[in-house]
């Protein structure tokens, strides 16, 4: 099967971890030889409720034996794509009542840019540096790291990037700005919180010029820092929303919301503004919806926060700089690129899964699903511990 997966499978690293699944629960990932590894990563923040939870499984199970696809997205009345958008409406903040499911979160930027551009009759957009919004060609022309990018310009124009948490840079917020792109936390960056009421300064800013405010959840959303999206935290409402990974349970989805007058501009001038074939699945939407519900119907969001508070408590350990983030989305910071790298190895060998950050080298991921018990953490930051300790001890760490 390795040997398959290198020849037939594209890669996205030269180094692949390449752990060859066997199946999943719960908290835990099994390999085909029998080793039992902790999930401090879920899926990159996907799995909110860990793997093959048994409410997203029945779900999924009953709509197979209904439907599968039908028909492109937004023609036919199909319910598990209605009662999805509807409980999320009834979660979030007016005026944002309308949503467009995708098949991904990247999908779902480039639809929240379509949209701030038809509804402003403007071009420019405005990300921030070291911003991550996907992958594909729109979403990495708001990407802030040339490094990823350079490779496959040119790219789509009239895109402007200002620092985060930079007060001065918001003056190039303007009258000719469609949109402000941020992610609520910084995600690849380092877990970079908004600081000093930033976000409200960036809402005050687009107000006074109509530029319309996009919010990238789809890390920190579905739950992930105590509230349902990270935006609850800062007491500011955007225009958009835009939501993916947690949301489905562990099956591909995206969305972005907005105001039904906004989103209804999608719908004429000219039709199909934004066309999927795939958004809104019905098994997929299935799974967002119990999932969704899950999550709101129980305390695993105050949970949340209670789980940080361990997470803090247990890793204290001097090759550990800082702890980033909020909730279950938290990184801690090494010294070097090197350590973080042989603490994610080391770690996986000795059965927990932990990964890295996309821009920042020093990061270590802990985004474990929100169903993961107290005694799990216990047991992962053990083994955390215990690896921190070898390499203090590793002489050629000594001699750095």
């Amino acid at each position: 099967m390795k040997k398959d997966f290198y020849r037939y499978q594209a890669q996205t690293t030269p180094h692949p971890l390449a752990m060859e699944i066997s199946y999943a629960e719960g908290s835990y990932i099994f390999s085909t030889n029998n080793k039992k590894y902790l999930d401090f990563v879920a899926g990159v923040s996907a799995c909110s409720l860990g793997h093959r939870h048994p409410r997203v499984v029945n779900a999924i199970k009953e709509q197979l034996d209904k439907y599968l696809h039908v028909m492109v997205y937004g023609e036919y009345i199909q319910k598990p794509a209605v009662e999805l958008t509807k409980l999320l409406a009834s979660l979030i903040p007016d005026p944002l009542e309308k949503t467009y499911l995708t098949n991904s979160g990247t999908e779902a930027i480039e639809g929240s840019l379509k949209l701030a551009r038809r509804v402003t009759g403007r071009s420019q957009i405005i990300a921030a540096k070291l911003a991550y919004h996907g992958n594909t060609m729109g979403s990495m022309s708001v990407m802030g790291f040339e490094e990823r990018k350079q490779a496959f310009r040119p790219l789509i124009p009239d895109v402007s990037f200002v620092n985060f948490n930079r007060d001065e840079d918001l003056q190039f917020i303007t009258e000719k700005t469609a949109g402000v792109i941020l992610e609520t936390i910084q995600g690849g960056a380092g877990f970079i919180e908004p600081k000093n009421k930033y976000l409200k300064k960036v809402r005050e800013r687009c107000n006074e010029v109509g530029a319309v405010l996009i919010l990238d959840e789809i890390q920190p959303g579905f739950g992930r820092t105590g509230k349902l999206f990270g935006f609850q935290n800062y007491d500011i409402i955007p225009d958009i929303i835009v939501m993916g990974k947690g949301m489905g349970g562990g099956l591909p989805i995206g969305a972005f919301t907005a105001s039904s007058k906004m989103m209804d501009q999608l719908q004429d001038n000219p039709k199909l503004g934004h066309i999927t074939t795939f958004g809104g699945n019905p098994v997929i939407a299935a799974a967002a919806l119990a999932t969704l519900q899950e999550i709101t119907e129980g305390d695993l969001m105050a949970e949340t926060l209670q789980k940080e508070k361990l997470f803090r408590s247990l890793l204290i350990h001097p090759l550990i700089d800082e702890i980033r983030g909020v909730g279950l989305m938290l990184a801690f910071m090494t010294p070097s690129a090197e350590i973080t790298n042989e603490i994610v190895l080391r770690c996986q060998d000795k059965g927990l899964i932990l990964f890295w950050l996309l821009f920042e080298p020093k990061a270590v991921r802990i985004t474990p699903p929100l169903t993961i018990s107290e005694e799990e953490i216990k047991e992962g930051c053990q083994i955390i511990l215990k690896v921190l300790n070898e390499i203090e001890n590793d002489e050629k760490f000594k001699k750095r």
